[in-house]
């Protein structure tokens, strides 16, 4: 499979996500990307448009390589910065990725530091 195409299919997959998932002020979206090597996750409230708390891979402070173990401290760190800012709860948004290895990991990572979704 081309990469355009593969790529095309997983825009279409997020497109049909983010027709149902809306992040609010009170439960906002818990936004995924994946790359081959690395991972970022942000909470974005849709209704004002801005981004409250993020984290990824790229970050000099949070020391992870993009596979599942990385994946896991980026979330723990994501939840972290969610529940300094008063998030508890937050609609999860896989953005057209599959629920698995590191898109897992990193949900994983963000229930357990006491972010529910």
């Amino acid at each position: 499979m081309a990469t355009s195409e593969t790529r095309h299919k997983r825009i279409a997959r997020h497109r049909r996500i983010r027709k149902r998932v809306r992040g609010t002020a009170d439960r906002p979206r818990l936004a995924v990307f994946r790359s081959l090597r690395h991972i970022s996750a942000q909470v974005i409230d849709d209704a004002q448009g801005v981004t409250l708390c993020s984290a990824s891979t790229l970050e000099k402070g949070i020391d992870a390589a993009g596979n599942v173990e990385g994946a896991k401290r980026v979330g723990l760190e994501l939840g972290k910065r969610a529940i300094g800012k008063g998030i508890k709860k937050v609609v999860f948004d896989r953005g057209g990725f599959r629920f698995h290895g590191m898109v897992a990991s990193l949900a994983e990572g963000v229930r357990e530091s006491g972010v529910e979704f």
